[in-house]
Order: structure tokens, then C-alpha cells, then sequence
């Protein structure tokens, strides 16, 4: 395509963000920024002046910063980042004290609620005293089995002001799942909601809870917490299920009673003190436990908010996520811009497919985030908020989660909303963050993530570790950033934190995601390396397969395997199809055809089977490794983290692959 879908105006560009920090930082230091490509290898090249430019135009707090932004910068791992700074990440997240929103909930149709800047602070307050009153203190486990509802957040943050670490599961976990992480890190108190809407039906907690706390001897306090929808005696919640596990086991309000608001001490700690522990999906072994930092999540999102994603204070920001995903980590920093978070906890689709849309109208949001399954899911329902819907201030729509097809974008501009900034964006768990996303000084291209992300050395290595451009190859990071991992919880020696990102080349972070960098200084993500497809020993990115199966009208979704066949890789094919279809040997054939049509016939695969559902993660991304494993008749280790587990059982011993 010679013309981008979407161009910013001249005038738009003026107003954005980002130019409002290029100013900035040829102020501060003296340089020459003519635009956000020359910004970014400012970025990399003068890393420690970039981030004090983050953190002095985001007007993060702190008691003191130090004289030092860099120490060991060459050093991956081992950079210090700001080694001398003191400060706290729920004090910069509660900088706005006013009676306007700082969070509207919707939990589906069920409940819906809203709470103040003011309020929110106040409710920290509360519970911060509450926490610091039963002992806990830096260092302690706090753990969240909630969902993403504002006193999820409130929670996060009364553990966060104390220097506790936060780390949480959505309540859709079962329990073996969450033992799997909760087991590992031995947290101090748990807050627990007594339940949850999906699809119209309520979902109980209290009983999963109690046999969650039964197999965690360090927890000293569980909290319950109300999903607000008047379930139990006079809208109070029953909660003897875990009071017969845990007898001091308390309701919210118990546990705060007695505590009045205030203005808060907030503890200064170093920039590396441990904030979060989010936990890899553990499809393919025990998760692990990555402890991020407080100055880290601060830095790093300060730059994705205010620069990438263009946030401004009232924004009304909305991202579809659970607080099981990163995603949630991510949404609820946008509070340090002083814009509003719009959470939402239940089914994307219920009590219409236009659910999510209807919020967005309704609160005015400004960005809305969601999932490329959620793009491809309402674009083959046939929906068209354009339509529908106002979404007059809508600026910007964000995907994530796995690689938004070309398709994709073609149909948010013809049937969401025609002068949105479209932005894809890929990161992770591992960072906390995106290694490539937007800029709203660019243009859009079709199928193209817009840009790699400030401050972060992207590269793309091939197979010899060699940069290289139009090429696919390994996604790297060749120098330290902010949001790289403190260390591994129980890795003490660091051994599983180097195996996991520094084996491949020693010095240089790998991600594990094969990509090409693109003509326009984007990027293009072809799939996860570790599932990439060796038939005859030629590479291929599995995302490139599914954008063309899924282009099909009778293809709902697909999953794409390599199996192991006759000293080679053959590709197979699953795909869940449309009402009541069968596969047949014509539409096999017409998938065939679609796939050597439009990539290589190395990539056309040798077998398709039909299945009725495709096992993924509680996050929505599908497992191809877990998929592998089943047809290799190897186990598949922590099941229990799938949204769908019992869907591995369709891919088990299948006579279509033993010929």
C-alpha cells in the first residue's frame, strides 16, 4: 500500500505529547530534535538523560533523585538505574485530589460505580492504615484473587504506599493455578472478591478461597471483598466458607472499621525496591515469579502513557483486561496522569456484542484497548460501531495480546471509527511493559506496529546474531532499560533470569518473538520464535499462516502446529468453523489454496483438522506450545492456568496424525 490509513494533522501533532517533550528535552540538554525518529536514537544513545527527561516532564515525584541516573549502563543484567533515588509508586499514582472521576466500574450489566480522585485517596488512606496496623511492611506479599474492579486497585495501592509487593490472579483461576504462584511467593494477606459476573451468571469465590488459603500457611490475614451487586443478606456476603478455613477472615469494611482518612506518610524507597510480582502463563512448566520495580514501572509507563499513547490529564482511558494480565499493571498506572480509568469486568459480549462499545460511549472514553481477538471476533460478527455509536472523543484504539492482522486494521477504519489512531503495540509479562507500539506524530500502516519504543534498544538479530532490516529474525534488546526485571522470585543466584532472556546471545535480551522491522521504521510480529514452524528447515511465523486462514468467512479461528514427521516439520492445520460446518475436502482445499496464494508453499499445511474449541490462556492468548506437546504425547505441564484446559483433550491421540 502506497498511502498510510491514517495521518496525523499538522495541527494534531502540535498538540500531542510528544512533541511537547522533543521541545523539552532540546531545551534541557542542549540538542537538536528535528523529529520523534532523531528522539528516539537520542533515547538509546543518552539513555540516562532520556529517562531524567522522562521523569522531569512526567513530574514523577520523589524525595531525591540522586546524582547518578546510570550506573553500569554497558552491564545487562546489572545496569543501576537511578541507584541514589528514594520514592514511592502510590504516592505518584495519587498526586489528584479533586471530586472528578478517577474510576468508573461496570461489572457487565450487574453493577456499575464511580469513585473520585478524592475518594480514591481517601479509600487508600483507610486501608493503608489498616495493612500498616496487622504488620505489614516493605518487603511483605500482598496478593489479589480479585476482579478489576476499584478496590482492586485501592488494594494495590494501600500495599504499594507501605512498600509491600503487590501481585495478583483474576478470580477465574482455579485453585491449583493459583497455588502454582500464590504457593511460591508465601504473601502475608490475600483480599479475595466474594464473586464475579461472566456471561450473565454470577460466579462464586469464597468456596475456591477457602481452599486457596488452606494451602497458604504464611497468610496471616484474608480480606473479603464485595462485588457490589447486592448478593447475600441485605447485600452483605455470607463469607463462612472461609471463615471455616481461615476463622479471622473478614469483610472489607470490618477490616478497615475503626480508621479514619488522612493525609498519608508515604515511605520513600530506593528506585529497584520490589513493586509487583507478575507471573509468566506456565503452560510449558512451574510460572514464573518476575518482580518488577516501583521506579521501573514508573519510568517506563510515564513514557508509554504520556509519549506513545499521548494521555493527558481527563483523559478517560479504558483497556479491556483482567487483573490477571499485565495489561491491568499497565492500566492502573495511568493514574499518575491524572486521567480517569474505565474498568470493565466481565464478558466482552454480554449483554450485547455491543457491550464494550456501549461503555466507551457512555463515559467518553478517549483511548480504548482491547485484544486483536476481540477485532477479529466483532469484525466477523459483522459489527460496525461506526454505526452505532458516537465515539466522538475517541483518539486512539490500542490492541495487544497477539498480532493484529492487516485485516484488522482495515476494518477498525472502515467499521470503528475513521480518524482514530490506531495503535498495536507488543511487550510483556517480562518488562511490564511494550517494546513496540505507537507514536502520534506518525502515520499508520496497514498490518505495521508504528514504532519500536523510546528508550529501548530494539533490534532484530538473524540466526548468525547480526542486525538485520526487511528481514525476519529474533526480537532483542540490546542494551538495558528501565522495566527489565529486579530478579526472579527464589532465583537466588540469578540463574533462571539469565537462562530465561541471555543464553541465545550473552549481554543481549531476547524475547522469544520473531519479527522484521519494516521500510518505515516499524515493525511486524510474525509469532512467537519458540512456536515458529521448520518445515525443511526454513522458519516461518506462524502469525503469517493465520492471517490468511482467517481471512475465510466459514474460519472462525485456528491454531498452527509443527509436528514432528519423518525426520522433518510438517505444518498442521486446526481450525473451528463457522454454525454447524464440517470440514470438507473442498474447503480443505480452498485453505490450501488461500495460504499458497498469498505466502509460500512451504507454509501451505499438509493437515488440517477440524476441532470445536481452542485452548488458550486466561489472558486470550492460544497456547500453540500446550497444542504441540498434546500431539507429541508429552505432558502439559500447570493445565490449570488455561481458560479452557479441558479444550487439550481435542488434540489428544488424533488418527489424523499418525499418517
Amino acid at each position: 500500500m502506497s498511502e498510510p490509513l491514517w495521518r496525523p494533522t499538522d495541527e494534531q501533532i502540535q498538540q500531542t505529547n510528544m512533541t511537547a517533550f522533543m521541545a523539552a528535552v532540546e531545551k534541557q540538554w542542549g540538542v537538536g530534535i528535528a523529529d520523534s525518529d532523531a528522539l528516539y536514537d537520542f533515547s538509546i544513545a543518552e539513555r540516562g538523560k532520556f529517562w531524567i527527561s522522562v521523569k522531569d516532564f512526567a513530574g514523577i515525584k520523589a524525595a531525591t533523585w540522586g546524582e547518578r541516573a546510570l550506573v553500569d549502563g554497558d552491564k545487562m543484567p546489572g545496569a543501576q538505574w537511578f541507584p541514589d533515588a528514594r520514592l514511592n509508586f502510590a504516592e505518584n499514582l495519587l498526586g489528584r485530589r479533586d471530586g472528578a472521576d478517577a474510576m468508573v466500574f461496570w461489572g457487565e450489566d450487574k453493577v456499575k460505580r464511580r469513585l473520585s480522585f478524592q475518594g480514591l485517596y481517601d479509600q487508600v488512606s483507610v486501608l493503608s492504615q489498616a495493612l500498616r496496623d496487622m504488620g505489614v511492611g516493605p518487603g511483605d506479599r500482598v496478593a489479589g484473587y480479585l476482579p478489576n474492579m476499584p478496590e482492586t486497585i485501592v488494594a494495590m495501592l494501600a500495599a504499594a504506599s507501605l512498600g509491600a509487593v503487590w501481585s495478583s490472579c483474576s478470580p477465574d483461576f482455579g485453585v491449583t493455578g493459583v497455588l502454582d504462584r500464590f504457593g511460591q511467593i508465601e504473601p502475608k494477606v490475600v483480599f479475595s472478591g466474594d464473586g464475579y459476573h461472566y456471561n450473565g451468571k454470577r460466579h462464586d469465590s469464597l468456596a475456591k478461597i477457602a481452599d486457596i488459603i488452606a494451602g497458604l500457611p504464611s497468610v496471616e490475614a484474608v480480606v473479603i471483598v464485595p462485588y457490589g451487586d447486592g448478593h447475600g443478606d441485605g447485600g452483605v456476603p455470607d463469607i463462612a466458607p472461609v471463615t471455616a478455613a481461615f476463622p479471622g477472615a473478614v469483610l472489607l469494611d470490618d477490616f478497615t472499621a475503626g480508621f479514619e482518612p488522612g493525609d498519608m506518610d508515604f515511605p520513600q524507597f530506593p528506585f529497584d525496591h520490589p513493586l509487583y510480582i507478575l507471573f509468566t502463563s506456565g503452560t510449558t512448566g512451574a510460572p514464573k515469579c518476575i518482580v518488577h520495580s516501583a521506579g521501573g514501572a514508573l519510568l517506563k509507563h510515564a513514557s508509554e502513557h504520556r509519549l506513545h499513547c499521548d494521555i493527558r490529564e481527563n483523559d478517560r482511558v479504558f483497556f479491556f483486561t483482567t487483573c490477571g494480565w499485565m495489561m491491568w499493571n499497565w492500566l492502573a498506572s495511568v493514574l499518575a496522569t491524572g486521567a480517569t480509568l474505565l474498568l470493565y469486568d466481565g464478558s466482552p459480549f454480554y449483554p450485547s456484542p455491543d457491550q464494550l462499545f456501549d461503555f466507551a460511549d457512555a463515559e467518553g472514553a478517549t483511548l480504548f484497548g482491547t485484544s486483536a481477538k476481540f477485532i477479529d471476533a466483532i469484525a466477523k460478527a459483522g459489527l460496525a460501531p461506526a454505526e452505532t455509536h458516537g465515539l466522538g472523543p475517541l483518539r486512539m484504539l490500542c490492541s495487544t495480546g497477539s498480532t493484529l492482522a492487516p485485516e484488522g486494521f482495515d476494518y477498525v477504519y472502515e467499521n470503528v471509527k475513521k480518524d482514530v489512531h490506531l495503535v498495536s503495540f507488543s511487550g510483556g509479562t517480562d518488562i511490564m511493559g511494550c517494546f513496540c507500539g505507537g507514536d502520534p506524530t506518525k502515520p499508520v500502516w496497514r498490518g505495521e506496529i508504528q514504532t519500536r519504543m523510546l528508550g529501548v534498544a530494539v533490534d532484530v538479530f538473524d540466526a548468525d546474531g547480526k542486525p538485520v532490516r526487511g528481514e525476519k529474525g529474533e526480537l532483542v534488546c540490546t542494551k538495558a532499560f528501565p522495566s527489565m526485571p529486579v530478579r526472579f522470585w527464589g532465583d537466588d543466584d540469578g540463574s533462571r533470569y539469565h537462562a530465561a532472556y541471555f543464553e541465545a546471545y550473552e549481554g543481549v535480551w531476547t524475547h522469544g518473538d520473531y519479527v522484521e522491522i519494516t521500510e518505515h521504521g516499524g515493525m511486524i510480529i510474525h509469532g512467537r520464535s519458540d512456536a515458529t514452524l521448520n518445515p525443511g528447515g526454513v522458519r516461518i511465523g506462524t502469525a503469517e499462516i493465520y492471517r490468511q486462514v482467517e481471512k475465510l468467512a466459514d474460519v472462525i479461528e485456528a491454531i498452527v502446529i509443527g509436528q514432528e514427521w519423518e525426520n522433518d516439520v510438517r505444518v498442521v492445520l486446526f481450525v473451528v468453523l463457522r454454525d454447524d460446518l464440517e470440514l470438507t475436502d473442498a474447503l480443505s482445499d480452498m485453505i490450501k489454496d488461500q495460504v499458497r496464494a498469498n505466502c509460500t508453499p512451504r507454509h501451505v499445511p499438509k493437515v488440517i483438522i477440524q476441532v470445536a474449541d481452542i485452548p488458550r490462556t486466561k489472558s486470550g492468548k492460544i497456547t500453540e506450545l500446550a497444542v504441540r506437546d498434546i500431539v507429541h504425547g508429552r505432558e502439559v505441564k500447570n493445565a490449570d492456568v488455561l481458560a479452557n484446559p479441558e479444550a487439550l483433550e481435542l488434540y489428544r491421540d488424533l488418527p489424523q496424525l499418525r499418517a
